[in-house]
């Protein structure tokens, strides 16, 4: 694209960001979305607005190649909402690409298995946040960004705030978790975070202003699940109370 078109697009760019984010958009859908457009824009190196039916035929051809239909179908909805909402135009080509529904089956981790994972963990932190992870069922960032007003021990409760559809739901704690997370917090005593970022000394870490790093958190879990042999793709259950108490000291 020559420098007029850049501009054009950069243009556009940030009326998508500004109409997902009036649309109340997770700020996931925001990257999602504005990454289809920025991948469609690189892949011709031409304005998206002046794309062909044709012309989206054969990228998305070209993308059923290269990825998973997951991100095939995000990207046509990311398109689909760039039409409909920054040029105020129909999108005609629903039909265009149509990903396959599949129902699949999640598997399930035995309780000794996810003993076994939160055995594996080294790092108390780590350990602390795959034990509540699983115990309560939760998403990755869920559970990175629980702060200690969500924790009701009184009731034996943890207020979820946001979740998946921006809704906020209520969740049974099981005692060993509850445990846990006193333990964790009696290291770093942070006033807000339940998982601070664990950079600096341990005043320093009273003060974060964020919480763990999500990769961090997740390469955590990659590892535990690589030492323990584990083959299972989906490694969530829901209210797993059953847990047998574990070793939960730092090393």
């Amino acid at each position: 694209m020559n420098k007029k078109q850049k501009a054009t697009f950069d243009s556009h760019y940030k009326q998508l960001l500004k109409c997902l984010k009036l649309q109340g958009k997770a700020d996931k859908t925001i990257d999602s979305y504005s990454r289809a457009l920025r991948r469609v824009s690189e892949h011709f190196d031409r304005l998206p607005h002046r794309l062909t039916q044709n012309d989206l035929k054969d990228y998305f051809a070209a993308l059923v190649e290269s990825h998973s239909w997951s991100t095939v179908k995000i990207d046509r909805l990311g398109l689909q909402f760039y039409w409909r909402h920054v040029l105020n135009k129909d999108w005609q080509w629903v039909e265009i690409v149509k990903p396959p529904k599949i129902k699949t089956i999640p598997d399930i981790l035995t309780l000794s298995e996810i003993e076994r994972l939160i055995a594996s963990a080294r790092v108390l932190r780590y350990r602390v946040f795959i034990l509540l992870t699983y115990s309560l069922g939760l998403r990755l960032d869920e559970a990175l960004t629980l702060q200690v007003r969500d924790i009701d021990a009184e009731r034996k409760l943890v207020h979820i705030r946001r979740g998946k559809g921006h809704k906020d739901r209520l969740l049974p704690l099981p005692d060993l978790t509850l445990h846990a997370l006193r333990m964790l917090w009696s290291k770093h005593r942070h006033p807000t975070l339940l998982f601070p970022n664990p950079v600096g000394k341990p005043e320093s870490i009273q003060q974060a202003k964020n919480h763990m790093d999500r990769g961090g958190a997740q390469n955590a879990m990659r590892a535990v699940v690589k030492d323990c042999k584990i083959k299972k793709k989906c490694l969530f259950i829901h209210y797993a109370t059953a847990l047998q108490p574990i070793y939960l000291n730092a090393v």
